[in-house]
């Protein structure tokens, strides 16, 4: 188990970016740490890019819910039950 658990470390090791900020938004930064108590600011970064990836799956989940609604209604579930029970038969003629 240990050995399972140092490769997992090992994967997900850090990758260094540098990012170029004006005077103006490195002081933004500079307060947004202070202020809300981050460490460093790395890792106001690291949250700011984990809201954003949750905002993105958000609105992949809207866009998958309107295309189902304008998708129109599906099948009853009597035909569709009926549709899934031939196709797991198939040509056995088995009762289920």
């Amino acid at each position: 188990m240990a050995k399972i658990a140092k490769t997992v470390k090992l994967l997900t090791m850090p990758t260094t970016m540098n990012i170029s900020l004006s005077d103006e938004l490195k002081s933004f930064v500079d307060e947004r740490v202070k202020s809300r108590g981050y460490s460093t600011h790395s890792e106001y970064v690291r949250d700011l890019v984990r809201r954003d990836e949750q905002e993105a799956g958000r609105e992949r989940l809207r866009a998958l819910l309107a295309e189902g609604l304008a998708s129109g209604p599906g099948p009853d579930w009597t035909t569709q039950r009926d549709h899934l029970r031939q196709r797991a038969l198939g040509s056995s003629g088995s009762k289920v």
